[in-house]
């Protein structure tokens, strides 16, 4: 016997009286198929076995069926009600919910090609990737989104003017162009559990606008010659003022630059450190920015544009395969923006600082993560600037004092002379008997994401020291000390012929000073291998276990070609990664570059899913304040941004094998409302990654 009863839904209409009845099946069947389920909704189940002596104990399970696509209304003629050459004008009808509230409502506008338009699409497909107006044109996207209204916005029926001019949380409902053909689309979202539910309807056609269709072709041959001609001497006009305005400047700038060079002269030469601060100062304008963004003759030297900067709410970002639409969707830049200078601008750098939840300078403001392809995009092309010119304005070299590592009984356990330890961030080791120099190792404390001293970023350990494998040994005491359950090593033993970092740990059992390190477990993964120890301190009985992450993946030079490896190694060590342990020791060869790249893109991670925006600038400069040249090169500080692009995109779609067959089912069956399936979506968005 099989009792059903439905004990709770997503929908807070949904009517659940009814959803509950009783199954009695033979004992020689072992399955039923229970139809008429109420969609994103928790059934109880109750199963009981019965023999002559009456039923056996009940055993009750729940479980909840999926949510679908809202259902929308009926309309009896895709006639707009009312038409302009630059508008048109649709009734909208609220969708009824099915499992789970509808969540957003969308226009979407298509733009038909003429051997299109002329064929009636019998299959609508819904639109999974939200594209504002001005991306469209940069994505090649035959579509955009005109307007996003929530729910509480169309309680009823009501009329909708396509083209109006106006923005509707976050989509500018641009203008439609008299020369094209479009069609316009009402789609409903649904979304809960991290499922997302789509469905929409064709709401109209709008062909090309001709106010006079009886014009004769002459009058139009003629108008065509004359726009010609207007245009050719509007054009001679513009070549001649730039020409003049070139000469002009030229002369400007001689003349400025005289004046610099006689100044120079009087005031005789600048100090290493005043050159850095000036550097600085110049890149970012720091004081400018209280009051305005230009210099002394007017122009922008910083190409910046003032945007609403506001911190999203959490999105669910990065816990499970996420559509294009989640990025590109609230997007109130690009075409909404004015800028406030009247040049050419750039359109991610605000002159007023944004305060943000993530401790960090106001040199550069977050970038929402709903902008960011486009952000990366623009920054790729570098025109005028970029991410050249962006990494160049970080600070570079020494910041802080090192006079420890400096000291003459410390030169010796640094790997490399200028990728040393600051003495405010260093990690102090507790003294030994009759050494006072043994509290040094080359390893600072680094933030994380809202928990101070979340890393320490270290070297690679080496063997220059005597005696042997000193700086191994002073690892060991640095993970004991610190209370570390996880290493994070992001280089291989040995890289183009050179020794990049010993083998620190052991094969079986080895001792390293007072520490016994014991090897459990190897688990070789496709990217990277995870090994297990136990450790334990002489005259302590306490035994704990460390896990050692060893990235196997990145190249001899320069960065991996795709974030996707690196990405999965850093979920697993956040996953792993018990919440009461100490730091995480995060370590390369010099403990600079590759480090700061995986403590960065754990950093922005967690930042993307909390606030919603990316602060990558910050981030590394905040992460250079406390060592040296982390993220060491151009190429490195590009690759972050592309991996948290592809986080932001993609997700996490690792899946278990015991789990790939009926997952593999799931993302493939096509959904009938939409004429789409996931796996079809996933191929769309690898483009963007690729």
């Amino acid at each position: 016997q099989i009792t059903y009863k439905a004990v709770g839904s997503l929908d807070p209409s949904a009517d659940l009286s009814s959803q509950r009845g009783k199954v009695f099946k033979l004992r020689n069947e072992t399955h039923h198929l229970f139809v008429g389920l109420y969609p994103g909704t928790t059934y109880s189940f109750t199963i009981k076995a019965s023999t002559v002596k009456g039923f056996g104990p009940p055993i009750t399970t729940r479980i909840a069926t999926k949510i679908s696509a809202p259902s929308m209304p009926e309309y009896d003629t895709d006639s707009p009600l009312n038409e302009t050459d630059t508008t048109i004008t649709v009734m909208l009808k609220p969708a009824q919910s099915r499992g789970a509230p509808v969540s957003v409502y969308q226009l979407v506008v298509k733009e038909e090609k003429l051997q299109k338009a002329r064929r009636a699409a019998d299959i609508i497909e819904c639109f999974s990737v939200p594209v504002s107006y001005k991306n469209a044109s940069s994505l090649d996207s035959p579509h955009y989104f005109a307007a996003e209204l929530k729910p509480i916005n169309l309680p009823v029926t009501q009329p909708f003017t396509v083209g109006d001019n106006k923005t509707y949380n976050g989509y500018w409902n641009a203008p439609l162009s008299p020369l094209k053909s479009y069609s316009i689309y009402f789609q409903a979202l649904s979304k809960a559990n991290g499922e997302t539910k789509i469905n929409c309807v064709r709401l109209a056609t709008k062909g090309m606008w001709n106010s006079n269709a009886v014009e004769p072709e002459k009058q139009v041959d003629s108008t065509v010659k004359m726009a010609g001609v207007i245009a050719g001497l509007l054009m001679f006009v513009i070549i001649l003022l730039g020409a003049m305005l070139t000469i002009k400047r030229r002369k400007l700038a001689k003349k400025q630059k005289e004046t610099q060079t006689s100044t120079q002269r009087e005031m005789g030469p600048v100090a290493t450190s005043d050159k850095t601060s000036t550097k600085l100062s110049a890149v970012h304008n720091e004081e400018a920015f209280s009051s305005s963004c230009q210099d002394v003759n007017g122009f922008s030297k910083f190409n910046l544009l003032a945007m609403d900067m506001t911190p999203l709410e959490s999105s669910g970002f990065l816990k499970g395969p996420i559509p294009l639409g989640t990025m590109l969707r609230n997007s109130s830049h690009g075409e909404l923006a004015q800028p406030t200078l009247t040049i050419q601008t750039h359109p991610y750098r605000s002159c007023e600082p944004v305060e943000m939840s993530y401790p960090r300078g106001q040199f550069q403001p977050a970038i929402r993560v709903a902008d960011l392809l486009q952000h990366i995009t623009q920054m790729k092309r570098g025109q005028g600037y970029g991410f050249k010119e962006e990494y160049e304005a970080l600070p570079e070299g020494q910041t802080a004092s090192w006079d420890t590592a400096k000291e003459d009984e410390n030169r010796n356990k640094n790997r490399y002379g200028n990728i040393i330890s600051y003495d405010h961030s260093r990690v102090r080791l507790q003294l030994l008997d009759g050494d006072p120099h043994s509290d040094y190792i080359n390893a600072n404390y680094i933030d994380g994401y809202h928990r101070p001293r979340h890393y320490i970023a270290t070297q690679g350990k080496f063997t220059l020291v005597w005696p042997m494998q000193e700086t191994v040994k002073d690892f060991w005491r640095m993970i004991w000390q610190e209370n570390s359950a996880s290493v994070v090593m992001v280089t291989n033993l040995v890289e183009v012929g050179r020794v990049k970092c010993v083998r620190y740990w052991p094969d079986d059992t080895e001792v390293y000073g007072d520490i016994k390190v014991t090897l459990i477990e190897t688990e070789p993964l496709a990217e990277y291998v995870i090994r297990t120890f136990t450790v334990q301190k002489k005259g302590y009985h306490e035994i704990r276990e460390i896990r050692q992450f060893h990235f196997t993946s990145w190249p001899d030079h320069g960065v991996p070609c795709y974030a996707t490896g690196l990405l999965g190694f850093v979920r697993q060590v956040k996953f792993l990664n018990p919440p009461e342990a100490g730091p995480i020791v995060v370590h390369c060869s010099a403990g600079a570059g590759r480090t700061g790249c995986f403590i960065a893109i754990d950093i922005m991670l967690d930042m993307a899913e909390n606030e919603g925006v990316v602060d990558i600038f910050n981030c590394v400069r905040e992460l250079r304040s406390q060592r040296v040249n982390l993220v060491q090169t151009e190429e490195q500080y590009v690759f972050v941004h592309d991996a948290i692009l592809e986080a932001c995109l993609c997700g996490n779609t690792a899946i278990p094998v015991c789990e790939f067959r009926s997952i593999y089912y799931n993302i493939s069956r096509l959904d009938p409302q939409t004429n789409s399936s996931q796996i079809k979506d996933e191929f769309q968005v690898i483009s963007y990654v690729s």
